[in-house]
């Protein structure tokens, strides 16, 4: 496993501060206000050389990336504490992993999501999405799942159920600021809820809604998979920043994933803050994040479920 110790940016720093601003604003971190947002956003533009298609799942849409004929794809689980619905914002994302991946397809489930939809929708929504791509002949060494905040999450309890169930796992996982402990148990919670830019000094945010479980325990492996077993996973990536109350989700998976003999890389990122990857490329950690899962991809697409993610191969 990796971590840094480095200093964050000085265009790094610059950002955790607009992210405090931003996030100091009353009403600033009301779901229900995001979600208002998100449904006035405009249509999407989809780039020169992209097709986009909404696919009928149906209990759900979901989004098809493609550029051309390919037999890999990536599962792409968004984020927004089981709360918020797809938006512009992952279709962004989806084309950057497609042009990362060197032209994977990119399938983006608008799973269902709480409060009108709780545990186990999210998770039966994902199932579906796996299954439509188990049936349309990708390549099982070439299905890659990827997901960041409650996407992240969601990504390792769908891969705890395949495994549970004796269905094919994927290829490889991709977590940025994996959402696992809807307990809050962990360290950080409390040891960054002072500097947490996102999710601090409040209990009003995401972390703290009990909609998505309330149905159920929050110990459940398949809603918190720091709790699940992992041995036969495939190997993974998983980023973070240290500024953030979840830091613990993705350290505590990450070395019980390792302890079961999972091949991890784990990068925890100085000064960086919750999904800080959605900056793209405005600064060096992000570029630094997206390039190592360019890497990742390109060792996973070259050595398959034998890969090692730590490897810095880029033949």
């Amino acid at each position: 496993m990796q971590t840094s110790d480095n200093e964050a940016s000085r265009l790094g720093k610059t950002a955790l501060q607009v992210v405090k601003m931003i996030n100091s604003i009353p009403g600033a971190s009301d779901p229900d206000a995001k979600i208002r947002k998100y449904e006035r956003e405009p249509a999407w533009k989809c780039p020169e050389g992209l097709k986009l298609t909404e696919l009928d799942l149906g209990m759900f849409k979901a989004d098809l990336m493609q550029s051309g004929p390919t037999d890999g794809i990536i599962l792409q689980l968004h984020g927004g504490g089981y709360y918020e619905p797809m938006h512009n914002l992952y279709r962004d994302t989806a084309a950057l992993y497609n042009k990362l991946s060197e032209g994977y397809d990119i399938l983006t489930p608008d799973y269902r999501v709480a409060t009108e939809a709780p545990f186990p929708a999210a998770l039966e929504d994902a199932l579906c999405a796996y299954r439509w791509i188990r049936e349309h002949g990708y390549s099982q060494d070439k299905i890659i799942f990827a997901g960041d905040s409650a996407g992240g999450g969601l990504v390792l309890g769908l891969t705890l159920y395949l495994k549970d169930h004796d269905l094919p796992l994927p290829a490889g996982i991709i977590t940025m600021s994996a959402w696992t402990d809807l307990t809050g148990s962990g360290e950080s919670y409390t040891a960054n809820y002072d500097i947490d830019p996102i999710f601090g000094g409040t209990k009003d945010s995401l972390i703290y809604k009990n909609d998505y479980y309330r149905n159920d325990s929050p110990e459940n492996p398949y809603i918190s998979p720091v709790f699940g077993d992992m041995t036969g996973f495939p190997p993974m990536l998983m980023q973070v920043g240290d500024q953030e109350m979840l830091l613990s989700d993705t350290l505590t998976v990450a070395e019980n994933a390792k302890k079961a003999g999972v091949k991890v890389k784990l990068h925890v990122y100085p000064g960086m803050f919750h999904i800080f990857q959605m900056g793209f490329t405005l600064y060096p950690e992000c570029k630094a994040a997206w390039e190592e899962v360019r890497r990742f991809l390109r060792v996973m697409k070259n050595f398959g479920i034998e890969a090692d993610p730590n490897s810095e191969t880029d033949e």
